[in-house]
């Protein structure tokens, strides 16, 4: 018998009801909690699926699971591209496949990373556009690492001088300086399979046991219209980037859903965080993909989900996400039942959006000295470097 694996560290929820409910089903796969006694190179596992919760702070398990997906184990989410993503890297394909996106800028670290000296950073300009980042983002704004998740090293930066003090407390971490957006509303949106989409009002200022008390602001034929909005950008950005369980949050302002946070591979599902409506949606949802996966999953291929940013750049045609096709075989799978009204499950026909508007930024930018010639960069400061003509960094 095929099994189904849940990978997991301190959470118990989450792994142990995801367990019973598809042991519950009669689907022909037994779930467990994945057992590693040891892990021989290309050596197969005796799990069809594998869901991943803790990867991102075990590396031992990270190269476990790439090793397992070489040999046919379909790993939810894929751990080759979550080894490579990042949060502004996430930004920056938001903004090519028009899902709107705060403006975001990258900092180099605080400290130099271990085992690199001053002239490994003879590229980089002394001081920075420092003004004219200023200018594009705005203040207050907020300052955060470039990969990090959870909320961790998250600063809210009211000037410039701000800045440069809780810069100071980063050491080594990449960290991006992102203008405020003022919302009037904010959700998260679990996202299961690439097309299961539960829109869930959310209050990121609350307490963390009561972020998800919150009711949406937006009402009638607007409220719908956002709703349909949200749910199409969700499916959007987790099809570019090819995760199969993820959250996405949004902050709305004047009416456009802008995208703040959608590289949560191991999102929180914890029933005493996420709430028991909200809960007993994505343990259903999950479960229903694990073996709807399971079923698709061929022994010895690769069985893993590649998002359509990767798959254009290698020319593969996109009819599905998922390497491996279903057997023709397999009965359908049943629909996820039904999440209770309460937890806002959002029913909604997708359709292409609009263009997303570009941000307004400000144009009132001070000059700056033209570029001087190049040179290694001592302790001395060099003048700042002009704008590309083509950035958005622009001068007055």
């Amino acid at each position: 018998m095929k099994k189904i694996g849940i990978l997991f560290g301190m959470e118990n929820t989450f792994p142990n009801a995801f367990i019973e409910r598809v042991n519950s089903k009669d689907s022909g796969f037994i779930a467990e909690a994945v057992t590693i006694d040891k892990v021989v190179q290309a050596d197969p596992t005796e799990y069809a699926v594998i869901i991943d919760r803790i990867s991102q702070d075990v590396p031992f398990y990270r190269a476990y699971l790439k090793n397992a997906a070489l040999s046919g184990t379909a790993v939810i989410n894929n751990p080759f591209w979550w080894s490579a993503d990042e949060k502004f890297f996430n930004n920056a394909l938001a903004e090519k496949i028009g899902v709107p996106v705060p403006k975001t800028v990258l900092l180099p670290s605080k400290e130099r990373p271990e085992n690199t000296s001053e002239t490994s950073f003879r590229n980089l300009a002394f001081p920075m556009a420092w003004e004219e980042i200023f200018q594009y983002i705005g203040f207050p704004a907020y300052m955060k690492p470039h990969d990090g998740g959870g909320w961790k090293s998250v600063y809210k930066v009211v000037n410039p001088q701000d800045m440069w003090h809780k810069h100071e407390e980063t050491g080594q971490l990449v960290m991006m300086l992102q203008e405020e957006i003022d919302f009037t509303d904010y959700f998260r949106c679990y996202c299961i399979g690439q097309k299961e989409v539960l829109i869930m009002p959310y209050e990121p200022r609350n307490p963390h046991h009561l972020r998800y008390a919150a009711e949406m602001k937006a009402t009638g034929e607007e409220g719908e219209r956002l709703l349909e909005t949200i749910k199409d950008y969700t499916l959007k950005l987790n099809i570019a980037l090819g995760y199969d369980f993820n959250t996405v949050e949004f902050a709305v302002r004047d009416g456009i859903p802008i995208a703040i946070d959608f590289c949560n591979p191991a999102p929180d599902a914890d029933i005493y965080s996420v709430g028991r409506d909200n809960f007993e949606w994505v343990v259903e949802a999950a479960a229903n993909m694990a073996i709807e996966r399971a079923k698709a999953q061929v022994p010895g291929q690769t069985n893993l989900t590649w998002g359509t940013f990767v798959k254009d750049a290698l020319g593969i045609p996109a009819q599905s996400s998922v390497a491996a096709p279903v057997p023709a075989e397999a009965a359908p799978e049943k629909a996820p039942k039904p999440a209770p009204a309460s937890a806002k499950e959002v029913k909604v026909k997708t359709v292409a959006p609009k263009k997303a508007p570009k941000l307004v930024e400000d144009k009132g930018i001070l000059p700056v000295p033209s570029e001087p010639t190049p040179k290694i960069p001592t302790k001395k400061a060099a003048a700042t470097k002009a704008p590309a003509a083509n950035s958005k960094l622009k001068k007055s």
